[in-house]
Parts: C-alpha cells; structure tokens; sequence
C-alpha cells in the first residue's frame, strides 16, 4: 500500500517522499538521562566479575551536576586506515547484555506522576546488583506507535537480566509506578560486545557524561538472516573506529526476547553530541551504509535518541 508523509530514515533524516511497503518511524528523545554511579560496593563487586584491570579515569562518587558541553569534532570522518580497523576488530572484548524499554504513557499524564514513574525507574538500579548503565527519558515528538518514553539498561550477564525481570522491587515500581500511568510497552534484549576496560564496560569517564543515545530497533526479513544481517551489524560496530570524533561507543545483537519478537535485532549508539550526530547522518558514508548494508534486509524499524546530561549529586 503506498501513501505519502513526513518520516524520518533510521538515523533521522527528514523525508518527504511517498512511501510503498514498510516505512521507519523515528522519535526524537529531550529529556534526562544518566550514567550509573553505583556505591563502592557494588562497584567493587562488578570489578571483581569483570576482572578488568585498567583503572585510568575511574571515579565512584558523583562529580557535580554540570552545564552541557560541546564536543570538538571534524566534520569529515572515515579517513582511518585498515591496519586500524583491522587492529579494532582484534581488541580484546567483553560481552555485556543490553536492555531497551520502549513505554506508552497516558495522555493525561501529569507531570508529577510522570516523574514518579521516572524517580523509581531510575533509582531501581540501586535496589538489585547487575545493573551496569542506565539512561531512561521522555520522547519529546510523537511518533507512528504511540511511544512517549524510552529506558535503557546494560547488565554484566544475560543471568543478571533473567533475575531483573523477576525482581520484587522491579515488579513492584512496575505495579505501582509505571503501568499505572501507561498503556503499552515493549521489550528488546540483546548481547553485544564492548572493549575489555572499566570506562566503556561501565559507560563512565567524561565521554560518558554527556552526548545522545541513539537506539536502533529492526525487523529483519526472512532472506536477511545469517550473513546479510551479521555483516550490517558488524558494520555497525566499526563505526566508533570510523568516527572517533563523533561516536563514543556501539552496540548491536539479535534479540533474544521472546516474548516480545516484533524487532528481531538491535542496535545502541552513543554520539559525543547532537551535533556529532547531524553530522553523522549527513554523512555519503552513513546512507550509503543503509542503502547497502540494512534497507535490502529490513522489513521495518524504529529509530529514537535522546540527549545526555551529567549527573550531578542530585537524584533527579
């Protein structure tokens, strides 16, 4: 069936073109959101279970709540060389298991109990172990499928996410803090891979403090799976490797969720800022990396991202 409408590509590209067959939805994200500084303890206790060893930049205590910075970047990035990619591909690694919640909140929400919902997803990270990130925020635009909220946790195993969803505590902010103002949710978990050192296993250091989290979510059609869809995705992951100036960190993997398989892959990036992102999705390499590599493959897909704020020594 084909119509005509104001969408946006995957990474956020306006289009005014009539469509045939399935089109992406795309939300921008404004909104809080936040890296996780955990107590000493439950930061020793992870150190112990990732066994990394590099300490350099390291901070457990909150650093004061600061102003949003800007990012120095060039405006034309991969120019790295193979030896680099190559070198990039053979870095040691560590798995991590990432967790994306997309919420469907009420029409008359208000915003108190919008921010009762959000105090007590976020705060829900220091009631259980496992949590290694959070971020979590309000879709500042409506999109196709009703989502009003986005939540993003990473977790050291996919163990740690089995016991999540069976948490008291999280059942219980769900009872009683989120359902109560929403209508609808979906879940998309993945495993993925990121380099083997505190500050990126953790999403900490001042990279981390700032930026905008951009998340990925597609369908894939039945002749993309196996090495079409693995070789989109391994694209992905050498995009921080192509783009040092623009992206902080990828991660990206098949969705092991079955009980919600209405995405079957998807993808986490971190940009240094919004402007690193325009830039990114300005960029000959990205859309000739969706033309080739993802638009032959995927039957539909959702696109959000939402800016990064430091966290201060205020909990929300």
């Amino acid at each position: 069936m084909s119509f005509c409408t104001n969408v946006f590509s995957p990474l956020g590209i306006h289009l005014h073109h009539c469509f045939v067959g399935s089109v992406v939805s795309a939300v921008c994200v404004s909104s809080k959101a936040f890296s996780l500084y955990s107590s000493r303890f439950l930061e020793c206790d992870a150190w112990r279970s990732f066994n990394v060893s590099k300490l350099n930049g390291f901070r457990n205590d909150f650093s004061g709540r600061q102003g949003r910075r800007r990012v120095a970047f060039a405006a034309s990035e991969g120019s790295s060389s193979g030896s680099d990619l190559e070198d990039y591909g053979h870095s040691r690694k560590r798995k991590v298991v990432e967790h994306i919640c997309l919420l469907k909140a009420n029409r008359e929400l208000s915003e108190e109990e919008e921010n009762d919902m959000l105090d007590y997803l976020y705060t829900s990270q220091y009631q259980m172990g496992g949590i290694v990130a959070i971020s979590l925020g309000r879709l500042s635009e409506k999109n196709p499928d009703g989502y009003t909220h986005a939540v993003y946790l990473r977790f050291q195993r996919q163990e740690d996410l089995a016991k999540f969803y069976k948490n008291s505590f999280y059942l219980g902010v769900l009872k009683d803090h989120v359902m109560p103002y929403c209508h609808g949710l979906i879940y998309v978990d993945y495993e993925s891979e990121v380099e083997d050192d505190i500050l990126p296993i953790f999403r900490k250091g001042e990279e981390f403090n700032y930026g905008l989290e951009f998340v990925l979510l597609i369908s894939v059609v039945e002749t993309g799976y196996g090495g079409p869809v693995d070789d989109a995705l391994a694209t992905l992951a050498k995009l921080p490797m192509k783009f040092p100036s623009l992206i902080v960190q990828v991660t990206q993997g098949s969705n092991f969720n079955n009980s919600d398989t209405e995405y079957t892959h998807g993808a986490v990036i971190r940009f240094r800022s919004i402007e690193a992102f325009e830039i990114f999705v300005g960029s000959s390499e990205y859309k000739d990396m969706w033309k080739s590599k993802f638009q032959p493959i995927t039957q539909k897909s959702l696109a959000v991202h939402f800016s990064v704020d430091p966290v201060g020594t205020e909990i929300m």
